[in-house]
């Protein structure tokens, strides 16, 4: 096919097209051979002037550039989209009548009749969704493309009913393929037919000239649907002393639809996005088995959690909560995150929540707990850092005591709905080393609550990161109901969806005011000792008098009277003054403590057969749930024991 029969325009190539063939025409042609016919400009600068085989002299350097090169003019646009590796169909008219397929798209869907409407003869494109794209574009005149659609395996589509002469099915697809799809709008030169050649003075039989109705009839018999097919004009030959005529008409508005092969790419997308997501699992699953299966529940308080991955194209991070109970009714809580994404920054995490428990056994303050989490993250990773926040909820002093590596800050709510931060300085993340970590503390009384948070739940790419911590002030601020309930509506009122980009981990707590029975069910009692041979019958008595008045049965009572004495009796023979003996109920435990002046710990140690003293930490272990030991800020210890309440 020649652009004499078939003028496929795409859109606004007209003016490039006119300006070549101005070109060409201003183009100096020639010299004609000596022969009389004419010879290409190519062979014309490479001719021998002398007619005797010799080589031509070699052009100087500065000489003018050829005075023709090739050009697309004659380039035949059937055998060019013919050997495309695409799928090409060209259409026509309104209901899209087809014009031309080419050899891919008739292997692939089979021959069609050309001049039929998509809609009956290619199925395929209805079932791929591009009728109604072709329809746009055929109004707008502007070209649309739909990316990865699907090609099922299998034998191609039909049009149904019986198959017309000159169709055939093609073998279709042996496996499933994805193709791009663009449609483009073109403009089509009117189909241009050949008068039959009217010999000069034609006359009839009786010798009256031809009338001209039948010209006009075997012109309209010899437009046939092939006009309008994509196929090379042959010219006839005229006869001499004839002549002919043309009928033209408005350019023909269609559409091109080109589709590329994708399939490679789109399985390889799939590939990789199912490795991905396979990492992904387990990144996560590694995660979820790191973080706490279920949370410790305090006595004196109500706590929640909530983690929520990073969006599904995000690789998982290394955020981390824990609850911890000390004992003697005090609380740890921990939350941190680990800088980076994926299972490394996962095991790191995983590594630093087994060390804090650890550390946390031994009952530290909090920031020599960061002290020593900090050299460890130096060895677990040198190049990784993270941020974390320890704190310590003491019920005998209603306070928050924590210590802050480079987090951010903890928000306390008080009952009448006032939120404040914690705005002691906070030390650099952990790694980094060589920092001396301090310890502050926030009141956290009756009806209070406190909600620890990892960046995730208030940074955003496009705001300042404090601008996210404000915004969740506003919203706890009127946040109500259980820990749980609470956790849920921080992460609802914050945007945090399903494709959110980071990991979130959030930690709420509430300190509750009790009344009523559950008030019964909580008692404190204190004695102040103040040494002397009078210190362990004054203890034993008060221990007595306040377990009877708790109505504790005979034989707890008289568990913790004999506890109550021997650590009183440890105190008195290896500590000094001031010294206090405390007494606390919860609905679960008693808890008796002593402290005193002297920072040494006790130990529990074997005693030898002939040992008058050492005794009395082994008798409180046995007798007692748990036992254990604590600096006091202040200077000196605290030694305690719990006895687990019967079940009513």
């Amino acid at each position: 096919m020649n652009f004499t029969r078939w003028s496929a325009r795409l859109p606004r190539t007209q003016r490039r097209t006119a300006a070549r063939a101005d070109r060409g025409a201003r183009r100096p042609k020639p010299p004609a051979a000596a022969g009389g016919g004419s010879v290409p400009a190519a062979r014309g600068e490479h001719a021998d002037p002398s007619g005797r085989g010799e080589p031509p002299a070699a052009a100087p350097s500065d000489a003018a550039p050829p005075a023709a090169v090739p050009t697309l003019d004659g380039l035949s646009v059937h055998d060019l989209l013919s050997q495309v590796p695409a799928l090409v169909a060209v259409v026509y008219g309104p209901e899209h009548r087809i014009a031309y397929l080419n050899d891919t798209y008739v292997e692939l869907f089979g021959s069609r009749v050309p001049g039929t409407p998509a809609r009956q003869a290619l199925p395929e494109l209805r079932e791929l969704g591009l009728l109604p794209l072709m329809d746009q574009v055929l109004r707008s005149g502007k070209p649309r493309t739909v990316k990865s659609r699907r090609v099922p395996a299998g034998g191609p589509a039909t049009p149904p009913g019986p198959r017309r002469e000159g169709t055939a099915p093609g073998p279709g697809r042996s496996r499933h393929g994805y193709y791009t799809f663009t449609c483009s709008p073109i403009e089509m030169a009117a189909p241009r037919a050949v008068a039959p050649a009217e010999p000069a003075g034609e006359r009839a039989v009786d010798g009256s000239p031809v009338d001209g109705a039948i010209r006009e009839a075997a012109l309209r018999k010899a437009v046939t649907t092939e006009a309008v097919a994509m196929e090379t004009v042959a010219t006839e030959a005229v006869a001499p002393g004839t002549t002919t005529g043309t009928v033209a008409t408005e350019p023909i508005r269609g559409v091109l639809v080109f589709g590329a092969d994708v399939t490679d790419q789109v399985e390889s997308a799939e590939r990789l996005r199912a490795s991905e997501r396979l990492q992904r699992e387990a990144a996560v699953t590694l995660q979820r088995s790191l973080l706490p299966q279920g949370l410790e529940q305090p006595d004196d308080l109500r706590v929640a959690a909530t983690y929520q991955p990073g969006g599904t194209e995000a690789a998982v991070g290394g955020d981390w909560y824990d609850v911890i109970t000390l004992g003697a009714g005090r609380t740890a809580l921990v939350i941190g995150d680990v800088m980076g994404r994926g299972v490394r920054a996962a095991a790191v995490m995983g590594q630093l929540r087994t060390a804090v428990r650890a550390y946390a056994r031994l009952d530290l303050p909090p920031h020599e707990v960061l002290q020593l989490l900090d050299g460890l993250a130096s060895e677990i990773d040198p190049h990784q850092i993270a941020t974390c926040v320890y704190a310590v909820h003491d019920p005998n002093e209603n306070r928050l005591v924590y210590a802050s590596a480079g987090h951010l800050p903890i928000l306390v709510r008080d009952p009448d709905g006032t939120v404040r931060r914690a705005s002691e300085p906070t030390g650099p993340p952990l790694g980094t080393g060589g920092w001396l970590h301090t310890t502050g503390s926030v009141q956290l009384g009756p009806g209070a609550s406190a909600v620890l948070y990892t960046d995730g739940l208030v940074e955003r790419r496009d705001k300042d990161i404090y601008d996210g911590v404000a915004a969740l002030e506003r919203v706890f601020a009127g946040a109500t109901g259980s820990p749980q309930v609470m956790c849920d509506r921080l992460i609802r009122a914050l945007g945090i969806t399903a494709e959110h980009d980071d990991d979130v981990a959030v930690l709420v707590l509430q300190h509750p005011a009790r009344t009523g029975h559950d008030a019964e069910l909580f008692h404190n009692a204190a004695l102040e000792l103040l040494g002397g041979v009078e210190a362990a019958p004054r203890a034993r008595a008060f221990a007595s008098g306040v377990l009877a008045s708790w109505r504790f049965p005979m034989e707890l009572r008289d568990l913790g009277v004999l506890a109550a004495s021997e650590l009183v009796a440890n105190s008195l023979q290896h500590g000094t003054p001031p010294m206090r003996l405390r007494l606390r109920r919860t609905d679960r435990r008693l808890i008796i403590e002593v402290t005193d002046g002297d920072e040494h710990l006790p130990r529990r140690r074997r005693a030898e057969p002939v040992d008058e003293a050492g005794r009395g930490i082994s008798i409180v272990a046995t007798i007692a749930s748990s036992w254990g030991s604590r600096r006091t800020p202040g200077g000196g210890k605290a030694v305690w024991c719990e006895f687990a309440l019967p079940a009513d």
